[in-house]
């Protein structure tokens, strides 16, 4: 029952707001990855898909894209730990989750795809050949900062991730690797905090009112 009202919402047009939206992150990740391609396309010698004077060290694109799946799954694994037993988790999880409500699941999997292929461009892809692994992933951290307490272990998950994407960028020496985490992360998250907003929003029109 839950699966089909799930169905419908999919096929139903999106709310103006959440289209925009949708379609604003797309233009965001857009323009983030052209900047990133051609600031390395214009570094002479360099290549956005490796570290500079690094080898592949996990073999080729096929085992640095297990590695980065198998690393992504890590940290949705994480995140799941860190909302199911901490009430701080919990509450991050319903403030993010209220930002992507009305979000339909084939637009949350499609900016998944987005911000993980464009962010890792250009904070591992171009950023970080140039300012160092430290740099790279606080700059990294702080762009995903809000400022306001129910988001502080947001930005603290955010900034040891981009520590962790860093490494993963430079042991494989791939940039598919941290693409594939990014996007695995971002695909089982976004929507699975979509729809706990949808059920949490159900639920409370559900509810008596108790008058």
């Amino acid at each position: 029952m839950g699966d089909a009202a799930s169905d419908q919402r999919d096929r139903e047009p999106l709310p103006s707001d959440r289209g925009a939206f949708v379609r604003a992150g797309l233009l965001l990740y857009g323009l983030m990855g052209c900047i990133a391609l051609v600031w390395r396309m214009w570094t002479p010698g360099a290549t956005i898909l490796h570290p500079d004077g690094v080898l592949p060290s996990a073999g080729g694109g096929g085992e640095a894209l297990v590695a980065g799946v198998t690393f992504g799954l890590v940290g949705v694994a994480l995140s799941e730990c860190i909302t199911r037993f901490t009430p701080i988790g919990e509450t991050l999880a319903d403030e993010l989750g209220t930002t992507l409500a009305g979000v339909r699941t084939a637009d949350a999997l499609l900016l998944a795809l987005a911000s993980g292929i464009a962010e890792e461009m250009f904070f591992r892809g171009a950023l970080q050949p140039e300012v160092g692994i430290f740099w790279a992933s606080a700059l990294f951290g702080a762009c995903h900062f809000l400022p306001r307490r129910e988001f502080a272990l947001w930005s603290l998950y955010a900034t040891g991730m981009g520590f962790a994407l860093g490494w993963l960028f430079e042991w494989t020496g791939h940039l598919l690797a941290p693409v594939a985490a990014h996007v695995v992360v971002n695909g089982i998250n976004l929507p699975r905090l979509a729809r706990r907003a949808e059920s949490r929003r159900d639920g409370s029109s559900s509810s008596p009112d108790g008058d």
